[in-house]
């Protein structure tokens, strides 16, 4: 350490030079280039005490990282020492430093930093998980034995650093890690079976907001775990769960909520049947934040309160999502134009558990069944009586799976026959849990005027073909009927009250 901050200093003794330390590394800031130099640490869980190791982390890191973000990562960089006994970057003289040489980007378009902007948009949260889909697909499986034998020294690594310091209540962190652990037990036959299935990869692995950032719009991961290839071999959901857990900790339940949406949707059907592990992922990942903020505390200053209150809202959060609520299933049915989809998308986040409900949507449901993108047009024979038959039971079956693990589903469809949604209302009955039924109804002008103004959407409906709806024998409704000719907001409320009082 010493002799590395002859090192330091003298770098940042340059023009316009600003360094910014971490537990890990040192980092040099210039217009335009980030100089990032491991320090000569030794922590349990990574060693960088000699110059060697140092050197084949950066390396590690160059092979991690650039993948994910080619426009970051470039080459590693030695310092030398001259003659003279200058230190120089890329000089002839004997290497005494080696470094991560990066592109500089705008540290103020984290993700984190975003979120403390305001919320983050649709647009931004499908992009933010189609970019960890694409991380997850290019990523190496591996065994997942090592994995899900590692979660129990997980769990209680947190409750050990939880401990420290004395910060939080003994009997607090004692009921967190013994949930934690009943959770485990309960899902290990689970985890090990995903582990043989291939969903265990070596994943990014710290996926929390600060290391997700928007360049040219689109959001680039970075920042992947070097040190420790176990520590980053997981599984997807787990490593997923770094983020869902971030944004709710950062007051994001919609991106949230769409960022879970999102990666389902583009990833296979079979992680709806891990559901059931997302409650303990997120907590062990706030548990882990939480830990990190308390070892940012300075000595000479141990009762930081802008720390403290950060570690105390991760340690609740933890404390929360150990323990989720029951599911329910709510289903969204009216006529086009009415608004469900936009009213499914708006309800999901806020149905518990956290990180809100899966939306299963007919219409992205029949274009998965016909191999086609959501936004290309299918022809009329695509919407017989058979294959709505045959839409309506995928639907069913997808929410099945969904209640099974325990989560919530909101299903949204035209549902204008009474017996898709008597069906609906046996499958609630059949997994025992809450319906909540909402038709939505609007006037024809108000319908067509919406599906008009339609772009880059998966319905097909047309004007046209609201003007024939409006010959459907619809029967007998049982649902609560809900006006949606009002705005987007004013239909939000009317079925959220509907859902309260129908709980």
């Amino acid at each position: 350490m010493a002799s590395q901050e002859r090192i330091f200093r003298t770098l940042a003794r340059q023009p316009d030079v600003t360094r910014i330390d971490t537990h890990g590394a040192a980092v040099f800031l210039d217009g335009k280039r980030a100089l990032k130099i491991k320090r000569a640490v030794r922590f349990p869980f990574l060693d960088y005490s000699t110059l060697e190791k140092r050197k084949t982390a950066c390396e590690e890191e160059i092979r991690i990282n650039r993948p994910l973000a080619p426009q970051i990562y470039h080459r590693v960089a030695a310092i030398t020492e001259e003659p003279d006994g200058s230190v120089q970057v890329d000089g002839p003289g004997r290497p005494i430093e080696y470094a991560v040489d990066m592109s500089r980007f705008d540290e103020n378009m984290t993700l984190d930093h975003l979120a403390k902007a305001g919320p983050l948009d649709t647009k931004l949260a499908s992009a933010a998980a189609d970019a960890i889909v694409a991380s997850h697909g290019a990523a190496t499986p591996a065994d997942g034995e090592a994995w899900v034998g590692s979660i129990p020294a997980l769990i209680d690594g947190n409750s050990n650093g939880l401990r420290a310091g004395g910060h939080f209540n003994a009997e607090d962190i004692e009921k967190l890690g013994k949930a934690s652990h009943e959770a485990f037990l309960r899902l290990r036959p689970l985890l090990a079976e995903r582990g043989r299935q291939g969903f265990v990869r070596r994943c990014h692995g710290d996926l929390h907001l600060a290391n997700i950032v928007l360049i040219d719009d689109r959001p680039v991961l970075f920042d992947a775990i070097e040190f420790d290839a176990q520590m980053a071999t997981v599984d997807v959901l787990y490593d997923l769960a770094f983020t869902l857990m971030d944004l709710l900790h950062h007051d994001q339940p919609g991106a949230a909520n769409i960022v879970l949406n999102r990666y389902l949707a583009a990833t296979p059907a079979d992680n709806l049947d891990a559901l059931s592990a997302l409650p303990l992922f997120m907590s062990i990942r706030a548990a882990i934040r939480a830990q990190v903020a308390l070892a940012r505390l300075n000595p000479a200053c141990p009762d930081d309160p802008f720390i403290l209150g950060k570690a105390r809202r991760y340690f609740d959060l933890a404390r929360t999502l150990i323990h989720p609520a029951a599911p329910r299933l709510i289903a969204v049915g009216g006529l086009s134009g009415t608004g469900k989809t936009v009213l499914a998308q708006a309800l999901a986040p806020v149905v518990a558990p956290p990180p809100g409900a899966v939306v299963l949507r007919s219409d992205l449901v029949r274009k998965q069944m016909f191999g086609v993108e959501d936004t290309h047009r299918l022809p009329p024979y695509a919407y017989t009586p058979e294959h709505a038959a045959r839409v309506y039971d995928t639907l069913a079956r997808h929410a099945r799976r969904v209640l099974a693990q325990g989560h919530s589903a909101i299903i949204d469809g035209v549902f204008a026959r009474e017996d898709e949604r008597d069906a609906i209302a046996a499958l609630a009955h059949e997994r025992n849990v809450p319906l909540n039924g909402l038709f939505l109804v609007a006037d024809l002008a108000t319908r067509q005027m919406r599906i008009g103004g339609r772009r880059g959407d998966a319905s097909d409906a047309t004007q046209e073909v609201a003007a024939q709806q409006e010959d459907y024998n619809i029967g007998r409704v049982s649902w609560a009927t809900i006006d949606a000719s009002g705005t987007q907001e004013q239909t939000f409320e009317n079925c959220r009250d509907a859902i309260a009082e129908g709980k």
